[in-house]
């Protein structure tokens, strides 16, 4: 991912918290096939940390994950920025985001490595299901366990990068974010949001 060195997110903690809230991603091969899926980030394990996931095993994408590197994609939030936001003219329409994408190794779990993995991601989720048996009985999930082949991916590699408007200059910024912020469209919200809390693109001296 092309990432210039004043967008690159570099801070480890704020990369772990990214993924975990945007924790959907995006699973290719080297083939370029490619399944979206949710993941359950380890930080703790190995200098990278490891993510765990699954895959239908009607899914033929799992048969070429053995040993293989390969690439998950998180995407954060993004938003078209008007050229009518910047101080600075003439000016063009360009959209903003923040994305981190992962590299490393895949390996299958075995069944109980699979169904602790099931476990941390219900949990995530909706941690009551673990305890209604009358929903999530044993058997059915033991049934359906076979239905599905788990895997990690030990990570080797991330590149995180948040195009947030932080390399012009402090009026434009708050002309973005200011349009952001009273914009009707959820993705606008969104950016705005992801902004405000990483205190990035929003004007303040301390971002240049």
């Amino acid at each position: 991912m092309y990432t210039p060195k004043n967008m690159a997110m570099t801070d480890q903690q704020a990369i772990t918290a990214f993924i975990t809230q945007n924790s959907f991603g995006l699973l290719v091969s080297s083939s370029l096939n490619a399944t979206h899926i949710p993941f359950v980030l380890d930080a703790t394990v190995g200098e990278k940390g490891v993510l765990y996931g699954h895959v239908s095993r009607a899914n033929a994408h799992w048969q070429e994950l053995e040993s293989q590197r390969v690439l998950v994609v998180f995407s954060g939030a993004h938003a078209y920025i008007s050229p009518t936001w910047y101080d600075a003219k003439p000016a063009v329409p360009t959209w903003n985001y923040a994305a981190v994408h992962c590299y490393g190794v895949a390996s299958q779990l075995s069944d109980t490595e699979t169904q602790d993995m099931l476990d941390k991601l219900i949990t995530k989720y909706e941690p009551k299901l673990l305890q209604d048996k009358q929903i999530m009985p044993d058997e059915y999930q033991q049934k359906l366990r076979q239905a599905i082949v788990g895997f990690k991916i030990v990570i080797d590699e991330i590149q995180a990068k948040e195009k947030l408007g932080q390399h012009r200059s402090i009026s434009d910024q708050q002309g973005v974010f200011n349009g952001l912020s009273a914009s009707p469209n959820a993705d606008a919200a969104q950016l705005a949001h992801y902004m405000n809390q990483r205190d990035i693109g929003r004007g303040n001296k301390s971002d240049n």
